[in-house]
């Protein structure tokens, strides 16, 4: 990762619009560093990375830096995209955040095993969530290999 770039691409999975609305909103807060980019559900997200239907161009739609990702979605779950995108030797060293409501000790397991760099509880207040966005962006931006983490579990 470009850590001289100024702006970071982040990758939004998720199908609940208020969350979503959040999380643009804290990541406006924390400056212009961020363009962030949002998909509705694992089905999107997988188009989106290998550049299939409406993501077909990859100049529009180019590789993010860290993918924010909920578990929990229509048509391709985050589980199953976290799986596939981890197989895969290209989309591999994208770091993904697990960003979601679940708390279930099998969730956590599974995405470590599979390869996410960390799995974050869903806050209940929007502080709460800037702070934790500002901490898990800023770390895995500069050093996509920190250690498995769990917050808010």
């Amino acid at each position: 990762m470009d850590k001289k770039r100024a702006r970071f691409l982040v990758l939004v999975a998720d199908d609940d619009e208020d969350d979503c609305f959040l999380l643009e909103a804290a990541f406006q807060e924390m400056g212009n560093r961020y363009d962030l980019r949002f998909v509705d559900d694992g089905r999107d997200l997988l188009d989106y990375l290998y550049h299939k239907g409406n993501f077909a161009d990859p100049v529009r739609y180019p590789r993010p830096d860290l993918i924010l990702l909920d578990l929990n979605m229509p048509r391709i779950d985050g589980r199953s995209a976290l799986r596939i995108i981890k197989a895969d030797q290209k989309l591999s060293t994208i770091p993904i955040l697990i960003l979601t409501t679940s708390k279930e000790q099998q969730d956590i397991e599974l995405t470590k095993k599979a390869g996410a760099s960390s799995f974050l509880a869903k806050p209940n207040g929007y502080d709460a969530l800037k702070k934790m966005l500002e901490e898990f962006c800023t770390a895995i931006l500069h050093d996509p290999n920190i250690p498995f983490q769990v917050v808010g579990c």
